[in-house]
């Protein structure tokens, strides 16, 4: 007598990709789309984080402007305060330049900041806010009061970090 193995069946999902070689029919597929999901804050909320990532928004630009002003505007001689444009010290160059280096990285980290801001209002408008892009799942309204701008879940972003 021979001895069967059970099969285990394993539940498959399909990506679009597979839907469209196969021909699978979309309704068939056990994964929701992403940003299917409405959310389920209350407009007073939305209003409030909406009212917040605006504030933030003004704030950043005003900052960005700033300090865009002060590293790309000046030269060497107008940063140092030098009379004239030959460095006494080599050293003096360096600092000047790890200042300028430095100003153009906090600039590239508040436009990648901006940048998440709008996504945020975009979302408030297509009304998707406080829905996670990959899991569709609701983002804590801690973790948005906290960060307004936030796109994942809390699981999903420690997986995003690790990865």
């Amino acid at each position: 007598m021979v001895k069967r193995k059970k099969s285990i069946k394993k539940k498959v999902r399909r990506t679009k990709s597979q839907v469209v070689r196969k021909k699978i029919k979309p309704e068939s597929l056990d994964v929701t789309p992403l940003r299917q999901v409405k959310t389920k804050l209350a407009v007073k909320s939305l209003n409030k984080f909406k009212n917040a990532l605006l504030n933030r928004r003004r704030l950043l630009k005003s900052n960005v402007a700033q300090m865009e002003e002060e590293a790309l505007k000046k030269s060497r001689k107008e940063a140092s305060g030098d009379l004239s444009n030959v460095p006494i010290h080599i050293a003096d160059v360096g600092t000047d330049n790890f200042e300028q280096d430095f100003t153009l990285g906090l600039i590239e980290n508040e436009d990648q900041e901006l940048r998440e801001i709008d996504s945020a209002l975009e979302r408030i408008t297509d009304k998707t806010y406080g829905v996670c892009d990959k899991c569709s799942k609701y983002i804590p309204t801690k973790r948005l009061d906290a960060i307004p701008y936030a796109r994942l879940c809390i699981s999903c972003k420690e997986k995003e970090e690790s990865e």
